[in-house]
């Protein structure tokens, strides 16, 4: 699995975030690896969060390359210094996109065994 999956597990099984409390609208993050394509569909209804895989419209389209998003994903790439640098296209609500960065962790936590085992770290 990777650190991008594990995040988007992670919101699918929270469920709900408090700080969302008072958001509603959609964020698809289109994540591109060569020419694959991986799409998430996150909904926020009032701190209410589904997480799906889906191509279906949304409110704010965010476009990452795959390694950036890993990057975000485990904490070590900031997503506004990635959207200042063009590294992040966001097409609808910036603000959404802005708020939205508040689920990424801030700072590199431990690996996982798994992946602590794939790299040869120990």
């Amino acid at each position: 699995m990777t650190a991008t999956s594990a995040f988007f597990e992670r919101l699918t099984v929270a469920g709900r975030d408090p700080r969302f409390s008072k958001v509603c609208g959609s964020v698809r993050f289109d994540i591109r690896d060569g020419d694959h394509l991986e799409q998430w569909l996150l909904v926020i209804d009032h701190g209410q969060m589904r997480v799906t895989r889906s191509a279906d419209p949304a409110t704010t389209v965010i476009k990452v390359s795959a390694p950036l998003a890993e990057g975000m994903a485990r904490g070590e790439v900031n997503g506004l210094a990635a959207i200042t640098r063009g590294e992040i296209l966001v097409d609808g609500d910036l603000g959404l996109a802005l708020r939205i960065g508040r689920l990424f962790p801030r700072e590199p936590g431990p690996l996982q065994r798994d992946e602590a085992t794939a790299t040869g770290d120990r």
